[in-house]
């Protein structure tokens, strides 16, 4: 696409550009030193840093461009507003270039990353989704323009943290599938309460497209309901009985990975699958829905599942060292309820087994006035599970889940910090134990996990 083409959609002006007929043919970047040749770098302003200082670094590299808010002495597309220019870029790219695939939506307040992942690996023909968790009004766009004439799915994850984020996200990727994975108290602080929570995942089905489809996870009362806010047709998944899609004959391994039988409509088949933790039992029926409405028939789906391989960091990211022992690195973020699920999970690997279970974990962000009782009630969870070991890591918030620990009888370690806690387990840790490392993403434990696979035993 010409730079005087792109300037035109967003409304900008071209400066420093010799040749306004120069192309942007690779996706968009944000860090100077992904920019390529080709591609368009968009020069934000955050909080530490002011992107318009490495335009000239990105150009340098090969960037044809960059997107920008003043002239910066290099090829340049000069706007308003950097993200809302974007925005419209990406929103420009669907209905032009893109108008033949398919936009899958994803939102929930815990899997929507996982669930994304067995998406994408589910469905027929080309696929593109969202890198990592880029599901912000920087990543969607971002994502769009990795997509070319020859994709057929564009599965997009949707995050939010305030009322209207997602219906921002659908205005630019208007979904033809919208998936909703459970409405749960991850930013609870940011919306004041569940209810709010579920309103703002919502808008996602609202936005479906006419002839479209809402995947909704029939055994979360908040997401069953939302049924009622989309004039789109309506598949539920879950083990409920009434669910379109569901599972029966769960078991977990030795492992933590979950087989079942998945039942459709038309028919049933097994699934084993790849992914570590019980939750994914879920996610995996979502992207069973999803794969159905593509045309896969049960057998196709049930094979995709079993096959599709976790692709995100740092979520139950499990790797066993030389010496057996494992670490779950599940530390890109958390809440109430993912904490639960990845200590259900920790529990289900090591019950019955010769194997010793230790839960280190920190500081769950952004609960708002419901900080200690949820941390409390964390350490309460973890306490009644009976595991073997739980190592409680940082400040105040630690600090409550031992609190909530010792409710119960638990035995629980508060350690000030990642140096404190590597000594320990560095001391206890023997083969054939499994650690569960898990905390919000701004404690930055996955450094611990990290350090614990390069640890020498």
């Amino acid at each position: 696409m010409p730079l005087n083409r792109i300037a035109n959609v967003v409304g900008g002006r071209l400066a420093d550009v010799l040749d306004p007929e120069a192309q942007v043919t690779q996706p968009a970047v944000f860090d100077s030193r992904e920019a390529t040749t080709g591609s368009l770098f968009l020069a934000l302003e955050g909080e530490h840093t002011d992107g318009h200082a490495y335009a000239e670094a990105a150009i340098n590299k090969g960037a044809t461009a960059a997107l920008v808010t003043r002239p910066v002495g290099v090829p340049a597309i000069v706007v308003d507003d950097v993200l809302r220019a974007f925005g419209r870029l990406g929103h420009f790219l669907l209905h032009d270039g893109l108008a033949a695939a398919k936009v899958v939506a994803i939102t929930g307040s815990a899997g929507k990353t996982s669930t994304k992942d067995l998406i994408a690996q589910v469905l027929p023909g080309n696929v593109v989704s969202t890198p990592q968790s880029f599901n912000n009004e920087i990543g969607l766009p971002l994502t769009v323009t990795m997509a070319d004439r020859h994709t057929d799915y564009l599965v997009l994850e949707m995050g939010a943290r305030h009322i209207g984020d997602i219906r921002d996200l659908t205005r630019i990727a208007p979904p033809d599938i919208s998936v909703v994975t459970n409405v749960g108290t991850a930013h609870v602080g940011e919306f004041g309460g569940r209810e709010n929570i579920a309103e703002a995942k919502g808008e996602i089905v609202e936005a479906v497209q006419p002839g479209g489809l809402a995947v909704l996870n029939a055994d979360d009362d908040f997401v069953d309901v939302m049924r009622n806010r989309t004039q789109a047709r309506v598949v539920t998944y879950g083990l409920a009985e009434e669910a379109t899609i569901r599972a029966t004959g769960i078991e977990i391994d030795g492992q933590g990975r979950a087989s079942y039988t998945l039942v459709t409509p038309e028919g049933r088949a097994g699934v084993r699958l790849q992914f570590v933790g019980d939750v994914q039992v879920h996610n995996s029926l979502a992207a069973a829905a999803v794969a159905r409405e593509a045309g896969l028939d049960v057998e196709q789906t049930a094979a995709r599942l079993s096959e599709a391989l976790p692709r995100s960091r740092w979520r139950m990211e499990t790797t066993t060292r030389p010496d057996g022992v494992t670490i779950i690195n599940d530390a890109y973020n958390a809440n109430p309820h993912s904490m639960r699920h990845a200590l259900d999970a920790l529990a289900a690997m090591t019950r019955g087994q010769d194997q010793r279970s230790v839960a280190v974990l920190g500081r769950m962000n952004e609960l708002g006035d419901d900080a200690r009782g949820a941390h409390e009630e964390i350490g309460r969870y973890a306490a009644g599970l009976g595991l073997d070991h739980i190592i409680l890591v940082g400040g105040d918030e630690a600090g409550w889940m031992q609190q909530g620990a010792g409710g119960v009888g638990g035995s629980a370690v508060h350690l000030p910090d990642q140096d404190a806690a590597l000594e320990l387990l560095h001391r206890i840790l023997r083969a054939g134990d499994v650690v569960l490392v898990k905390a919000s993403r701004g404690v930055q434990l996955q450094q611990l996990a990290d350090a614990l696979l390069h640890l020498n035993p």
